[in-house]
Formats: structure tokens, C-alpha cells, sequence
């Protein structure tokens, strides 16, 4: 029960928000970006262009009007430059973007603006929460259990099919392969009863609010416009105040994640815009179309992938696919196809960028920077290090899994300079995760985490309490200390608190790794690598 308490209290926050505005929430950028469409063929983009350090943009930088989507949005760490980009003397400007990216740059700017509001009823309700909590002597988790989880009726067989059949295309289409009901039952029956305790919770947090002395200060809560405007009041709830810096520094993961997406869409959107000029450009020296020059430079130079290759693919990747090849077959020749065009592609940008004079102003966005705690967790490395690597983790996480040698391997190479600190972050789709994060904990306490991790890592497919405390005897713990800890949950809100300290600094799945606080970009050795050595040099 307690994996659906975070997911609860979110749904009792935001549930007022949609009972008083009948607004949707705001969610977070997808992680699926699709590139703009253009108008005819261009290759993909290359890897961005950047002008020298000392050169700035040749027009002044945008100014974001009042009262805009923008403004409203607060979500731009530094203004648009007025040129994007020069490609041999030819301007690219942010009205050259295209009407997709535009649209969908507006998208996610109005869903922080929704989730300004919704953030600010999560902590209205929060404090709400905490004070009746005291009222009843409970806890918050306890209060949360007798009022939501309790009264949440479970769905049935029947209903999670009914939901499933009236939803099967939209369902399908997302998963991109035909279902069966059985193979996605447990997804549903869960999805449904997230949606029973949100309703449960949303009775609750309006039954709160009735009784309690809430003011409201402001309709639309809006970014601040200066440090001193972060101590604006934006609510008083029993009288405790919550202001502008409050809720902003409650979005700063999600702004962050806004931030990247959008600077993605524009730069893709540049990029191809850039790839477009030249190869019209190329076009047109050469005496023919575009279309013309793809032919001759890509389409007639694909090589045909074969059913052998298709095959060795397959074999190679089983564990990542879902079906057998001769299912899968023809879906992975195209994909090779593609892969083999886009190479292709990406050859002939280069060629046509080597060539070409060419300067982007457009920046990525800096990173923020979250104070982690460290405090009781485990560690390897010099505890004065000036730089410290925290990795929220999921035992049974493959990808977690397959990060794992390249933290050792990175352990390794840097010795004493450098701080390893592992967090738990159980995902709720992973039904053993939360258990084996408290056996982890049991196992540090008698000092023997990391003989103990690998174990999990290993064993992804079996981690039951049974199988959880016979690692214990392999690794020489005290079993009788051990399987009291387990059993009894001693550890199970240490675990709660990495969650909940996860989510605060915006991690949604696993592995997430921070380098002196910095989220890192890809879980690659090359990546950590580089966030590493960028630390240690500033460090410095």
C-alpha cells in the first residue's frame, strides 16, 4: 500500500485544482519529440553548429512581450536570439521556426502555466493534510490510508476489461502492436485504481478545504519577475503562507524539463532549416531539383538489408524485443533501412556544412543545479571530495542494471577524487523494487551493501522476500537481524524519503545520476564522463 501513497497525494493536491477551475492538469514534456514536417526531403540534422565564443548574435536579442504565453510561462532561462542562425549569409530567425514547433513550443509553455496552478493547490493541500493529520494524532501516510486508500472499491476483472475493449485502439496505437487483454491486465487494473483513489482523494481534499480557513490570493499565479517578488503571497492556509518562491522552487524540475524539450524542438527545427538552405543551395549549382540530389546522394546508395541481417539483429537484441522474428521481421528490416538512410543523410549534411559558412546562436539551456542530501546513504569514495555523483537507482531496473559497470568502472578510474552515492527510487511498475531497496538498507545496516547490490542486479527476475533473504545468507548477514528488518519494514521509510527527495529534483525513472548536483544527460560512460571532468574542472 505504501507505493500508491506519493501517487495519492499528488491526485488529493491537484484534484481541488480541477473541481475549482475544471482545468486539466499540467504534465510533463513527452519524451517522444517528433521532427517538425517540412515541406520537401532534407537530410537529418548534423551535429549542431555553434559560432565562436566571442561572436554574438547580429541582431538584438527578442524581448519577451508582457502578458504573453512566454511571459506567463517564465520558463525561458535566457532570451531567443533575433537571428538563430546564419547559413552563407542567409538569416534564420525564430519566424522561420515552423508552425509545428511553434504550436508545440506553445504547448508545453502553457502547461507549465497550469502546473504554476496546480502547484499551488498541491501545496495548499499539503499543508491542509499535515494539519489534520496532527489534528487525529496520525500520520500523514495513516490519514491517507483511512480516507483514500480504504474507501477506494478495487476494479474487478470485468471492469478493467470493459475499459480495455473500449480503449483497445488507442491502447494498441500507443504500444504499437496488437494486445491481449491478459498480457496488459495488471497495467489496467492499476491505471483504474489510480483513478478510483484520485476521485476518493478529490471528496477528501474539497471535505479539507470546507472546514478549514484557506485565502486564495491570486487568480492566475504568475513566474516572479525579480528575487524580491519570490516573497509575493500567493495563499494563507491556517495561517501559513505560501509564496512565489514557494512554487517556484517546487517546479524548478519540471521548468528544467520544459526548457530542454523546447530548445530540442527549435534546435531540430534549425538544424533542418540549415540542411534545407544548403541542399537547395547544392540543388541548384549542380543544375537539378532537390529531390534530384537525394536520389543521387541517398536513395540509389541505400544498400539493401537482408533477412540474414535482420535475423542477426534480432539474436542479438531478443531480450529487448517483445515477439519472435518471424513476427517481428519486416519491422526490423525497416528500422535497419532506416538506419542505414539516416547515415546516409547525416554524410551528406556533413559534406554540405564542411563546406559552407555557417554560424548558430541558438544555446542549449543550462542546467539547474539541486541541493541533494548525501546524509545516510550509502557510499564509496572520499567523503571530502569536491565532487559527489548521486545515482537514483532501481534494483530491478534493467537499465539500472546495465549502468552498473559503468559506475564501477568509473569508481574505479577516479578513486578518491570523487564521491559515489547511491539513492533508492523504486518504480511503481516493478512490483519486488520497494522490498529489495529495504533489503539493500538491512544489508548496509550489518555493512554489507555492496556485496549485497549486485545480487539484486543479477537476479532482476527474483526478487520475492524468499529469494531477498537467501541472498542475505550468501553474503554472511546476520539472518535473524536481517529478516526482522525485512519483515517488520524498518527501513521502508528511509526508501519513502528517496522517493520523495527523487521527486523533488524532477527524477521520473531510473537511472537518474546528478554530478554535483547537474542531472547528466544520458546514462553513458562517455556522458558521466564528461559531467565528471566538467565538476573536477570547476571544482578547481
Amino acid at each position: 500500500m505504501v507505493k500508491l501513497f506519493n501517487t495519492t497525494l499528488l491526485a488529493l493536491a491537484l484534484a481541488a485544482t480541477a473541481a475549482a477551475s475544471g482545468q486539466a492538469t499540467g504534465k510533463r514534456p513527452a519524451a517522444q519529440r517528433q521532427t517538425p514536417a517540412g515541406a520537401r526531403p532534407t537530410p537529418p540534422p548534423a551535429r549542431p553548429a555553434t559560432a565562436p565564443a566571442a561572436q554574438t548574435p547580429p541582431a538584438a536579442a527578442t524581448a519577451t512581450a508582457p502578458g504573453s504565453v512566454s511571459a506567463l510561462c517564465g520558463c525561458e532561462d535566457k532570451p531567443l536570439p533575433a537571428v538563430l542562425a546564419v547559413v552563407n549569409g542567409v538569416k534564420i530567425t525564430p519566424a522561420d521556426l515552423s508552425p509545428e514547433t511553434q504550436q508545440r513550443v506553445e504547448q508545453y509553455q502553457r502547461e507549465v502555466i497550469e502546473a504554476r496552478k496546480n502547484e499551488l493547490n498541491l501545496q495548499i493541500n499539503s499543508i491542509l493534510l499535515e494539519a489534520e493529520a496532527r489534528k487525529r494524532g496520525v500520520t500523514t501516510t495513516k490519514l491517507l490510508e483511512d480516507e483514500v486508500v480504504s474507501k477506494t472499491v478495487n476494479p474487478t476483472e470485468a471492469d478493467a476489461r470493459a475499459y480495455f475493449e473500449q480503449n483497445r485502439a488507442r491502447i494498441e496505437s500507443q504500444a504499437g502492436r496488437t494486445l491481449q487483454f491478459e498480457e496488459i491486465k495488471p497495467q489496467v487494473v492499476n491505471y483504474l485504481l489510480g483513478q478510483r483513489q484520485q476521485e476518493a482523494a478529490q471528496r477528501f481534499s474539497e471535505r479539507l478545504r470546507a472546514a478549514s480557513d484557506v485565502k486564495v490570493n491570486v487568480a492566475e499565479p504568475t513566474p516572479p519577475a525579480t528575487a524580491a517578488d519570490r516573497a509575493r503571497v500567493f495563499a494563507t492556509v491556517a495561517g501559513r503562507n505560501i509564496t512565489s518562491g514557494d512554487v517556484e522552487d517546487a517546479l524548478r524540475p519540471l521548468i528544467a524539463s520544459v526548457q530542454e524539450a523546447v530548445y530540442t524542438l527549435r534546435n531540430r527545427d534549425l538544424e533542418m532549416k540549415i540542411n534545407d538552405i544548403l541542399l537547395e543551395a547544392e540543388a541548384q549549382k549542380r543544375g537539378m531539383t532537390a529531390r534530384a540530389l537525394l536520389d543521387a546522394e541517398v536513395n540509389t546508395k541505400q544498400p539493401v538489408v537482408t533477412e540474414a541481417q535482420a535475423l542477426d539483429f534480432y539474436n542479438k537484441n531478443k531480450e529487448r524485443v517483445n515477439g519472435d522474428f518471424a513476427q517481428l521481421k519486416y519491422q526490423i528490416i525497416e528500422f535497419l533501412e532506416n538506419q542505414e538512410r539516416a547515415k546516409l543523410n547525416e554524410s551528406l549534411a556533413d559534406r554540405l556544412r564542411g563546406a559552407a559558412q555557417l554560424q548558430s546562436y541558438l544555446t542549449p539551456p543550462v542546467q539547474p543545479v539541486y541541493d541533494i542530501s548525501t546524509a545516510d546513504q550509502p557510499s564509496k569514495g572520499n567523503a571530502a571530495a569536491k565532487v559527489t555523483v548521486v545515482e537514483f537507482t532501481d534494483f530491478q531496473c534493467p537499465s539500472c542494471a546495465q549502468a552498473q559497470p559503468v559506475i564501477e568502472r568509473l569508481i574505479a578510474e577516479y578513486g578518491d577524487r570523487v564521491r559515489f552515492v547511491v539513492r533508492d527510487f523504486p518504480l511503481a511498475q516493478h512490483a519486488d523494487a520497494r522490498k529489495a531497496a529495504e533489503a539493500a538498507e538491512a544489508a548496509r545496516e550489518q555493512g554489507k551493501f555492496w556485496e549485497y547490490v549486485p545480487l539484486l542486479f543479477r537476479n532482476q527476475s527474483a526478487l520475492s522476500v524468499a529469494n531477498l533473504k537467501q541472498y542475505a545468507t550468501s553474503v554472511g548477514l546476520d539472518r535473524a537481524k536481517f529478516d526482522a528488518a525485512l519483515d517488520s519494514g524498518k527501513f521502508a521509510a528511509q526508501v519513502e524519503r528517496d522517493l520523495l527527495d527523487g521527486q523533488r529534483v524532477g527524477v521520473s525513472g531510473t537511472p537518474t545520476l546528478f554530478v554535483n548536483g547537474r542531472r547528466v544527460n544520458g546514462i553513458t560512460y562517455e556522458a558521466i564522463k564528461a559531467a565528471i571532468d566538467e565538476a573536477l574542472k570547476t571544482a578547481k
